[in-house]
């Protein structure tokens, strides 16, 4: 083992400070990765305040962070993908059994046996992983990917989690160029779909409830705004999409969605409210809708979304934090005050 600096929650109450954590030695099988940037993510604070409880408790003391950007450092033995000096990411997992029906199908993501990039069992050390609020981490490097060398490193860290989470619905519900799709809610990943919607070619349509967020979301590729407060404005599109993706954690009518979708439409949830949305079964048998969930992606499908993101020139729009910041981030992540993300510049850790 080695001692790495890290910022980590002691308890539900505790902000996150400074601390020192345990990293393991690389096995054969390991990449060293000096953490150059992290991502902050929604669940970054949902689990830091132990608020998904029903679904994981959080274990204390708590590192978070699951988009990650770094510089490999060392490798084991046995690794033949990465050397050191290679620019790499790590996003929300870092271990699968690599066994099941689901890891052989490339859907490390849905394997029973994953294992987090923070709060999971760590089968090295015993306890938990600690994430990448941290000056470096050891990672199996079948869970390392590759980062394009031209793009911003630090608006390359949320497209671990926000990127990946917008990309593989999109790809998966085949968004091509003639198709007409809708991103609702214009936030850290209502920005990223905008943008791959945009990329792929299709026709974007922004949904949102705030009317100055238009020129905005016109930047970021949309070809239309509609504010959804608008009866007028969301009848005008009844029944012509053939995609909509739903980034809005809020509580929030889903049928007025179902309702803009055309013939086999499909509105995919990205967005997770707290409580469960009342869905109208006419909305959905009129015209043989559906209403589907996503989660993130496997790793192959996670490097494919960051050489197309390489090839486009697609990065998140961040505001760069040093992590002495991190506390009022996340005041700030709970007022929405933020355009889009924030990355943490973890060359500041260096200074505790």
């Amino acid at each position: 083992m080695y001692k790495t600096k890290a910022y980590s929650a002691a308890s539900v109450t505790s902000p996150l400070a400074s601390d020192t954590i345990a990293r393991r030695e690389p096995t054969e099988h390991d990449v060293q990765i000096e953490i150059l940037f992290c991502g902050i993510c929604h669940s970054d604070l949902h689990s830091v305040r132990n608020e998904w409880s029903n679904f994981v408790s959080t274990v204390y003391p708590i590192v978070p962070g699951h988009e990650i950007v770094g510089r490999v450092t060392k490798v084991g033995s046995a690794v033949t993908k990465y050397k050191p000096g290679d620019l790499v990411g790590v996003g929300c997992m870092v271990d699968s059994d690599g066994t099941c029906p689901q890891c052989q199908a490339g859907f490390e993501q849905f394997c029973p046996s994953m294992t987090l990039t923070y709060n999971s069992p760590d089968k090295h050390l015993g306890g938990v992983t600690y994430g990448g609020y941290s000056d470096s981490i050891v990672v199996d490097e079948r869970f390392v990917l590759r980062v394009p060398s031209n793009l911003d490193l630090a608006g390359v860290a949320p497209l671990l989690c926000a990127g990946i989470t917008t990309y593989s619905p999109i790809r998966h519900w085949g968004v091509t160029k003639g198709k007409k799709v809708g991103v609702v809610g214009l936030g850290g990943l209502g920005h990223m779909g905008v943008k791959f919607a945009h990329a792929f070619g299709a026709y974007t349509v922004v949904f949102t409830t705030s009317p100055d967020k238009k020129e905005d979301a016109l930047r970021l590729g949309a070809d239309e705004v509609v504010v959804s407060r608008n009866a007028d404005e969301m009848q005008k599109h009844a029944g012509s999409f053939d995609f909509i993706l739903d980034t809005v954690s809020a509580a929030h009518d889903i049928n007025a969605y179902l309702n803009l979708l055309g013939r086999d439409g499909n509105i995919t949830l990205v967005g997770a409210p707290p409580k469960p949305l009342d869905i109208s079964a006419f909305s959905l048998i009129v015209a043989r809708r559906s209403l589907s969930g996503s989660n993130i992606g496997g790793i192959a499908e996670t490097q494919e979304m960051l050489d197309f993101c390489g090839e486009h020139n697609i990065t998140a729009d961040v505001e760069v934090i040093p992590i002495q910041k991190v506390n009022e981030a996340y005041d700030r992540l709970l007022k929405s005050d933020v355009k889009y993300r924030f990355t943490i510049d973890m060359a500041s850790l260096k200074s505790e």
